[in-house]
């Protein structure tokens, strides 16, 4: 082989300056990684000295270097500038050397694969391309489905001059590259027949919260230009990496349906691919099936522990074989980068009217004006600082995103192209919102918050927003343990560089509300249901499985997985639904299932439910949603709760159906705590200590009901207070009557954050826990390493 052309097989990682980031990425996996299962297509790299040299036989250097002089001295316009440098290259000629080495490549190509005329991607890889400190994803072209030699050659000329797209130049200008001494390599690689099966990208690291402990994948049919574009909103896993070598477990924590509106498929009548509209069936399925996501993960921690970083993949699935494969790898470049002792919280209050939701990136606020634009070709109309709304972004927008305050689109997932370019500029941006360029419009004034979770939220007009710089280093330790409140999966993983001791009260019933919306018995029971629009409404929310029961099981397991991956090894202790029958009659076909009660703060709720003909089944899966989670995922961090247990044989009652639903206290080290929130929990303690492992203050109802006072009325406002004397008295007497037994208490409440009196109180009562939200963990820790020292 000459030294114009290099197969995969003879590049490695070094080889960086000869044949780009890219390129030499790929020669790796080839090299080292294919005996370790990853497969990459065959393929073969062009040399940088062999741009050069076409450069040079076509004496472009210095009519390109002119036209780069002239643009910085802003005698000619940046599309003035990119224009006529590609049209100098597109003109060029091949030097009959490099053009018979390519051909000559192209031959045996077709010889390894037994095709004629082999269908291939050709790929730019700059030598500044993909490294550690500096992501130039997407500034170069990549064409696909390239058939036959002429189709090559004309497509091998398109990438030289792609170095020089309008993008390319602002992106090098950006991060101080010079333009003349960088250099461009061509891929040519085996297509994968992902055209008829799926495609995505993946990343080893949770590219909103910087969490290394997962694998990001996105997913759609056909190829995978629309995945990185954000021309869909593609389907979104999320795999726990540490249980993959197990492979009984299938770590999968979050698992989320996508539009995918359209397809890339290979084109006829002489164009390459095309895009077309996804059928029904497939917008209604996921592209993966559990047994190819977990293989995925596997092979991005089979590469991420081979380059040492964390890494941005693209895979592909052939749809004849079924074949999984690695098409191109190159380290994650922003949160990667991240300062790792410090992070900023943003609070956001006093919004206007929600108008959109969508999925969040970067996880700051930011207000402004609307600017539409509809298309690249008027770009030129963006306004400075304003809040960039479009239907989606390609590399060609960069110019305008850096000089956006925010960006919101119709289009894309969190691997876009919208998301990993506002991820580097350090901006919030809202993908996937569906209309946003129908409901917005110019010069309104809105707020795009991407502080709530993973749902990123438009509000009208400006909210009010309140940063924190948050120092990780300052944290004191203490005896006493210092724990999450926790309800919003997607927001557990934002806290994860906190040191808590783990989740003391993790609310189930969020999960329930946002994410299933379906009360249990209308799927349990869904044929008894006398509602033809309800029952319709839950036929779209469940399709895809058998049995209706499933999807409640199997998006609670979820949601819970997910807390519990950002905390494992340490406790998550789950409380069991507890929604009062008005709440409950909220859910998806409720109403058909719940009384109508007086008093539901005192009625039929917590444990009474769990035992109850009129419940026992929707109690079972939320037991079968805990196993799922402890055993087939794998997160036996997961302890259970109880909440308002009335007496002692009512906790006896609750423990047998959660036997006959596979749970039994004390196999499997799991752990079943009771709620502290009735003063018979206090009078009876002992009783309660001999079924349960511990106590769980909860410090709202115990007030309530200690003094008498409905915590909602505005007008006993003043007398619900959490130290009242008959309270703190409860409380100790909680506290020393379960220690004496050998169990733990715990106390989940805001008190000790707002009061540092409170917290002295509590831990000179010996409590062993306290549980708070994120944003209040600082404060509470300060104030209980300071009672602590007397």
């Amino acid at each position: 082989m000459s030294d114009n052309v290099i197969w995969f097989e003879n590049l490695k990682r070094a080889d960086v300056a000869l044949v780009g980031g890219k390129n030499s990425s790929l020669g790796e996996m080839v090299q080292t990684l294919g005996p370790k299962g990853i497969d990459v297509p065959t393929g073969f790299a062009t040399s940088s000295d062999a741009y050069r040299g076409f450069i040079e036989a076509n004496n472009l250097h210095t009519r390109i270097s002119t036209e780069m002089d002239a643009l910085a001295a802003h005698k000619i316009t940046l599309h003035e500038a990119g224009t006529r440098i590609r049209a100098m290259i597109n003109a060029g000629d091949w030097p009959d050397d490099l053009r018979a080495d390519i051909l000559t490549a192209y031959q045996e190509m077709a010889r390894r694969t037994g095709s004629d005329n082999p269908s291939v991607a050709v790929r730019s890889s700059a030598t500044a391309e993909d490294l550690p400190d500096a992501s130039f994803a997407g500034q170069q072209e990549t064409f696909l489905n390239v058939e036959g030699e002429a189709a090559l050659l004309a497509a091998c000329k398109r990438c030289y001059a792609s170095l020089f797209t309008d993008r390319a130049i602002t992106y090098r200008t950006l991060q101080g590259f010079d333009h003349m001494a960088v250099a461009l390599s061509i891929g040519v690689q085996q297509m994968v027949r992902s055209d008829i099966g799926g495609s995505g990208v993946m990343f080893s690291i949770d590219t909103e919260s910087g969490f290394d402990k997962v694998v990001l994948i996105n997913a759609a049919w056909g190829l995978g230009e629309n995945v990185v574009q954000g021309a869909v909103t593609p389907d979104e896993y999320m795999v726990y990496k540490p249980f993959l070598k197990d492979k009984k477990r299938k770590p999968i924590v979050e698992r989320t349906l996508g539009a995918k509106e359209i397809k890339m498929i290979y084109a006829d009548g002489g164009k390459a691919v095309k895009n077309v509209r996804t059928s029904r069936a497939e917008r209604a399925r996921f592209v993966l099936s559990e047994d190819e996501i977990c293989e995925l993960a596997r092979q991005a921690c089979t590469i991420e522990d081979h380059y040492g970083c964390a890494m941005d993949m693209e895979w592909a699935r052939d749809g004849n074989t079924g074949k999984l494969y690695i098409v191109q790898a190159r380290p994650e470049t922003v949160q990667s980068r991240a300062e790792v002792g410090a992070m900023k919280s943003y609070t956001v209050t006093e919004t206007g009217e929600r108008l959109l939701t969508g999925l969040s990136v970067g996880g700051a606020v930011a207000t402004g004006p609307v600017c539409l634009i509809e298309t690249a070709a008027d770009i030129d109309n963006f306004v400075d600082g304003s809040i960039l709304v479009t239907q989606t972004t390609d590399p060609d927008w960069v110019p305008i995103m850096k000089r956006a305050s925010a960006i919101v689109t119709d289009h894309g997932g969190r691997t876009s192209h919208a998301a990993i370019v506002s991820r580097e500029l350090g901006l919030p941006a809202i993908v996937g919102t569906g209309n946003a360029t129908h409901i917005l419009h110019d010069d309104q004034e809105i707020t795009v918050s991407c502080a709530e979770g993973e749902e990123g939220y438009v509000y009208a007009g400006h909210a009010t927003i309140v940063v924190e710089d948050i120092d990780l280093g300052d944290l004191p330790d203490t005896k006493t343990k210092v724990m999450f409140n926790m309800a919003n999966p997607s927001a557990a993983s934002r806290w994860w560089r906190l040191p808590a001791d783990g989740v003391g009260l993790a609310r189930m019933e969020f999960v329930v509300n946002n994410a299933i919306k379906v009360h249990p018995l209308a799927l349990t029971r869904f044929d008894e249901l006398t509602d033809e629009a309800v029952k319709e409404e839950i036929e779209t929310l469940t399709r895809g499985y058998d049995q209706k029961p499933d999807y409640f099981v199997d998006t609670l397991a979820l949601g819970l997985s997910r807390i519990a991956a950002v905390h494992y090894p340490n406790p998550v202790i789950v409380r069991m639904s507890d929604f009062k029958t008005n709440e409950y009659a909220a859910l998806l076909g409720g109403t058909q299932f719940e009384p109508n009660e007086e008093n539901p703060m005192i009625g039929w709720r917590g444990a009474s439910r769990y035992y109850s003909d009129a419940y026992k089944d929707g109690f079972a899966l939320e037991c079968q949603a805990i196993a799922k989670a402890r055993g087939v995922k794998g997160f036996d961090n997961i302890l259970m709760m109880i909440p308002f247990c009335r007496t002692p044989d009512e906790a006896d009652r609750v423990l047998k159906v959660m036997v006959e639903n596979g749970l039994k206290r004390g196999k499997d080290g799991l752990q079943v705590y009771v709620m502290c929130e009735i003063p018979a929990n206090v009078i009876l303690a002992e009783e309660f200590a001999k079924r349960f492992d511990g106590f769980s203050i909860g410090s709202n109802d115990l007030t309530q009901l200690t003094l008498g006072v409905d915590r909602d009325n505005e007008t006993l406002a003043p007398l619900f207070k959490e130290d009242n004397a008959a309270v703190l008295w409860m409380i100790e007497q909680m506290i020393s009557r379960a220690h004496a037994v050998g169990a733990k208490v715990g106390f989940c409440g805001q008190a000790p954050s707002n009061d540092p009196a409170f917290a002295k109180l509590l831990v000179g009562f010996g409590i062993d826990l306290i549980s708070v939200t994120p944003d209040a963990f600082r404060s509470v820790k300060a104030n209980v390493a300071a009672a602590e020292k007397g």
